[in-house]
C-alpha cells in the first residue's frame, strides 16, 4: 500500500494519534501526515503510506479550506473554546461592522503565530511554554486568505465563515484579531478543516469507516502518489530516455515549454509515473533533473 488516505479526524484526537491508529489498522510503521490539525478541530487529514511518506513534503504546501465559528465578546488565551477567558467586553458589534472587518481580512496579511501552537523556541514547543505561564518574542508571518465569506452572523455576536488559505495560517488566530479589530474581543469556537489541497471532506473517511475494511478494500481508498500531486503540473518524457529517467541522470532538452521552467513537476515516462522533478534554463537550454525518483 503506497499512497494517501484522505482521513476524516474526529475532533478530540491529535494528528499523532491519527498516525498511530493508523499503523495498527493497517500493519504498517510507514505512515505520516502533511501538518498537524488541531486536537480541537475536526475534519480533513491527508495520511501518507507507505511508499506515500516520500511525497509528504510536497504536500505541505497545499492550501486549506475551514468552516469556522467566531464568537464575540470574550478573548481566551489560546484564541479558542478551550482556552481561559482572560478578557471580555460587552460592545455591541452591528451586522455591517462585522461585514466590514472581515473583508479586510483578505489577501497578503501579516500574523503573530500563537503561543498555543506547535512551533518552537530554542526546541521547545510553544505550547510547552505556554502552560508554564511563559511568553516569548515571536516573528509575524506572511500569509495569503485566497477567500473568505461570511456564511451565517447569530445575533451579531456568532459568524460562521468559510475560509480558503495558505499553509501556516492559524484561523484560532484570524479570530482573535477580527475581534479585537471590531472594537470587541472574539475566539474560535468551532473549526472544520473542509479540504487540503485536492483533498476534500467529502471523500474523506472516519476511522470507524476504516476499520470495517479489507486490506483489498483499503487497498481502493488509498489516493495513489501522483493523483495526490495533481497540484503539480506533468512532463511527459520519451520512452527511449526511461533507463536514465528512473537513473537519475539530468537530461537535456532542445526545446521546453516555458511555462513549465523552475517548477516542480509529475514526470511520467512509458505512461509510468516516474517521480518528482524540476526544469532549469541554462543559456538556452533546458535541464531536467528528478527532485525525487518515486518509480514503485
Amino acid at each position: 500500500m503506497n499512497g494517501v488516505i484522505n482521513f476524516f479526524k474526529p475532533r478530540g484526537m491529535t494528528s499523532h494519534d491519527a498516525v498511530n491508529l493508523l499503523r495498527k489498522i493497517l500493519k504498517t510503521k510507514k505512515i505520516g501526515h502533511t501538518g498537524t490539525l488541531d486536537p480541537n478541530a475536526s475534519g480533513v487529514l491527508p495520511l501518507c503510506i507507505g511508499k506515500g511518506t516520500r511525497i509528504s513534503e510536497y504536500l505541505l504546501d497545499s492550501d486549506k479550506e475551514y468552516i469556522g465559528e467566531l464568537t464575540l465578546g470574550h478573548r481566551t488565551d489560546t484564541q479558542d473554546m478551550d482556552g481561559k477567558i482572560i478578557s471580555s467586553s460587552k460592545n455591541c458589534v452591528e451586522e455591517e461592522d462585522i461585514i466590514s472587518v472581515m473583508s479586510k481580512y483578505i489577501g497578503k496579511i501579516s500574523q503573530l503565530p500563537p503561543m498555543y501552537s506547535a512551533l518552537k523556541h530554542k526546541g521547545k514547543k510553544l505550547y510547552e511554554l505556554a502552560r508554564e505561564g511563559k511568553t516569548v518574542e515571536r516573528n509575524p508571518r506572511n500569509i495569503t486568505i485566497y477567500e473568505q465569506k461570511i456564511l451565517n452572523i447569530e445575533d451579531c455576536r456568532k459568524i460562521i465563515f468559510y475560509t480558503k488559505c495558505s499553509r501556516g495560517t492559524y484561523i484560532r488566530t484570524l479570530c482573535d484579531d477580527i475581534g479585537v479589530d471590531l472594537g470587541t474581543y472574539g475566539y474560535m469556537s468551532y473549526l472544520l478543516r473542509t479540504g487540503v489541497g485536492n483533498f476534500k471532506i467529502n471523500n474523506s473517511y472516519s476511522i470507524e469507516y476504516i476499520r470495517k475494511l479489507s486490506s483489498e478494500e483499503i487497498s481502493k481508498i488509498i489516493t495513489p502518489m501522483d493523483k495526490a500531486l495533481y497540484h503539480l503540473e506533468e512532463l511527459i518524457v520519451s520512452e527511449h530516455l526511461y533507463s536514465k529517467l528512473i537513473n537519475g541522470v539530468v537530461l537535456r532538452f532542445d526545446f521546453m515549454d516555458e511555462s513549465k521552467v523552475d517548477k516542480l513537476l509529475r514526470v511520467y515516462c512509458k505512461d509510468i509515473f516516474i517521480g518528482i522533478g524540476k526544469i532549469s534554463n541554462v543559456d538556452s537550454k533546458f535541464y531536467l533533473k528528478m527532485d525525487k525518483v518515486l518509480i514503485i
